[in-house]
């Protein structure tokens, strides 16, 4: 390995690393709809991972074809950032709308109380909610079906920013081997940092109790969401 190749490496993983933590979208959906829909350890970890994937083959595969047919790094670069844009909007869509519907679930689960009078005059009192009206159950399911596949297909569309010009260009003058191997640590270490932060946070999360914020999980999933996709959007993180 030549020293040209190495200090690429060692580029590929630390910015694989730092670009991950500094984008808390690459980690805050995962960690809220986690706790939000009551995942799993190991469904959070497989659909974190996929998502990481998805992320990191769509920039590999269309800097593999800049690669080969010879397109210059600013018109790849152009792709990217029209990319980038379609998946903060589509990130804050998302939110809003899961937002929107975890309000109305968490009205539909707040009980209050009817009164009746009985013959004699005897008043009876009995809560209830709104949540199992209209059957409202296959809306949750359809939600929990739907909500692992919208995180994918923004991920998918989400470019890895620094890797084609930083990292894949550099690598492919070296060699096919190393173009190779730099994107192999690059994705490696992008996905494992990912798994690593929901990993850790969810188990931090699942130690605490909010039981007031309960009814409201769902929106506050969506809210965060909308945030990262601001934040992306807005201030560039």
């Amino acid at each position: 390995m030549t020293a040209e190749l190495s200090a690429l490496v060692i580029t590929a993983a630390s910015i694989g690393f730092l670009h991950t933590l500094l984008g808390p979208d690459h980690y805050l959906p995962f960690i809220m709809l986690s706790w939000a829909r009551k995942w799993s350890a190991l469904k959070t970890a497989v659909i974190t991972f996929l998502c990481g994937l998805g992320h990191i083959g769509s920039s590999v595969i269309l800097g593999l074809i800049g690669v080969l047919l010879g397109i210059g790094v600013k018109k790849l670069e152009i792709v990217e950032s029209t990319r980038g844009d379609i998946a903060a909007w589509l990130l804050i869509a998302f939110g809003l709308v899961y937002l929107v519907w975890g309000l109305r679930r968490a009205y539909r689960k707040e009980s209050h109380e009817h009164s009746h009078i009985h013959i004699g005059g005897e008043a009876h009192y009995h809560p209830h909610d709104h949540h199992a009206e209209h059957a409202h159950v296959h809306d949750h399911q359809t939600t929990q079906n739907l909500a692992p596949w919208a995180l994918f297909i923004i991920f998918v569309f989400g470019p890895c920013e620094p890797l084609i010009p930083i990292l894949m260009y550099p690598a492919a003058k070296n060699s096919l081997l190393g173009l190779v191997l730099v994107t192999s640590v690059f994705g490696m270490t992008t996905i494992s940092t990912m798994l690593g932060a929901v990993m850790l946070a969810r188990a931090g999360v699942s130690f605490a109790k909010f039981n007031k914020l309960q009814r409201f999980t769902h929106a506050l999933a969506g809210a965060t969401i909308c945030l990262c996709g601001l934040a992306i959007q807005f201030l560039g993180l």
